[in-house]
């Protein structure tokens, strides 16, 4: 028979298993944090990092923002059609591109490109014993391994989300011009508008905590594997579910605290 303080113990028990996760997150980070001291150990890494991880992501980010641009010139002027003037257009790609969906959607499809690769391949040399035998020469694998990671992405997500926003831009006005037979002025027009610099300043820096959060997660879940190939196998998966998870939670925490700052500060 179930005891009556079955729920009770049900939500101890998840309670200190999520406190347990979030202790051994918090001290995961800050060895990271402590590893970066450690500069030459992590330099060269970094660099190779950054061309395999960062330049190699480019041209997905290209793809997803070819087709957002072009979507939303045409979701744009379908709304705004006998109400709004459609020179709006360009304001409307302005925003959602800047603001949100060059950084969310880049950010969401990188997991998989990016989280699930490092996952994988240091869950592989944590399940073959790679990782101790680093251990044995003297190298700290957090500063060998983890913080070169971690510095791509913290660097090379906001350049490939900046290449995102200018190709979705450009592809809007090309759908505009070609599609909805706007003149190039009258879309410029739109876009500057209301165009701030803030813009982009939010964007990219939203982008690059989506960098640090997927390549922590990745880190970690690969460091952590174990059972052979089924364990890495596991550990990609997770990388990717939870990246996308701290993405979307990240992007809500920017915008409650950074926007809505913003705006009750005018």
């Amino acid at each position: 028979m179930t005891s009556p303080l079955y729920p009770i113990e049900s939500l101890g028990t998840a309670t200190l298993r999520g406190l347990r996760v979030v202790g051994r997150t918090a001290r995961f980070v800050g060895g990271i944090a402590a590893s970066l001291r450690d500069a030459r150990t992590w330099r060269s890494p970094a660099i190779q990092q950054m061309w395999r991880l960062g330049v190699g992501s480019l041209p997905i980010a290209a793809f997803i923002a070819l087709f957002t641009g072009i979507v939303l010139a045409l979701l744009a002027s379908y709304s705004f059609t006998g109400a709004v003037p459609l020179y709006f257009v360009g304001t409307l790609v302005e925003k959602t591109i800047t603001l949100e969906l060059a950084p969310v959607l880049t950010g969401l499809a990188l997991p998989g490109r990016v989280g699930a690769n490092i996952a994988a391949e240091l869950g592989t040399m944590r399940v073959t014993e790679q990782i101790d035998a680093l251990e044995t020469l003297g190298y700290d694998p957090v500063s060998f391994l983890v913080v070169p990671r971690v510095i791509t992405g913290v660097v090379m997500f906001p350049v490939v989300v900046a290449a995102a926003m200018l190709i979705a831009v450009a592809a809007g006005w090309a759908a505009s011009v070609m599609l909805l037979h706007l003149s190039s002025a009258e879309f410029t027009k739109g876009f500057r508008l209301f165009f701030q610099p803030f813009d982009v300043e939010y964007g990219l820096v939203k982008s690059a905590s989506f960098g640090a959060a997927v390549t922590i997660v990745g880190s970690r879940r690969g460091l952590n594997a174990e059972g052979g190939a089924v364990g890495v196998g596991n550990a990609a998966t997770s990388a990717v579910v939870y990246s996308a998870i701290c993405i979307l939670v990240l992007d809500a925490f920017w915008a409650v605290t950074w926007l809505l700052g913003r705006q009750a500060a005018r």
